[in-house]
């Protein structure tokens, strides 16, 4: 193959990498201007703090599907499910109400059989 075809494939994909931040960063000033400053009485924001929000939630809440650590999280919930197929049904019960503790809604506490086994 040629260095024209390489050229235009690579301009071709920076152009469409500019376009998609572009539209995404456009899309979240829409909703923050539009949405949580009519619910929540919060300040409107320009397109390039739009840009920085978008990117700062992405590095804080991931979301980059198959790019940093998509492998890694795969691979966990493999190595969890495995772990719970080999667990007795009394380990898993006690799991299950351990975490029903640590969950519990408006701090009400759970009356189950580990209640305050903490």
């Amino acid at each position: 193959m040629n260095k024209g075809f390489w050229l235009k494939k690579i301009i071709g994909f920076t152009l469409l990498a500019v376009a998609a931040v572009a539209a995404l960063g456009y899309v979240v000033m829409l909703l923050w201007n539009h949405v949580l400053a009519a619910v929540i009485n919060v300040p409107l924001i320009g397109f390039w703090q739009a840009i920085g929000l978008f990117l700062l939630s992405k590095i804080l809440f991931g979301g980059w599907k198959g790019g940093w650590g998509g492998h890694r999280s795969s691979h966990w919930k493999h190595e969890m499910k495995e772990k719970w197929q080999q667990m007795t049904p009394e380990e898993r019960e006690r799991i299950k109400q351990e975490w029903r503790n640590r969950c519990r809604v408006w701090g009400k506490p759970d009356n189950g059989p580990t209640a305050g086994a903490e």
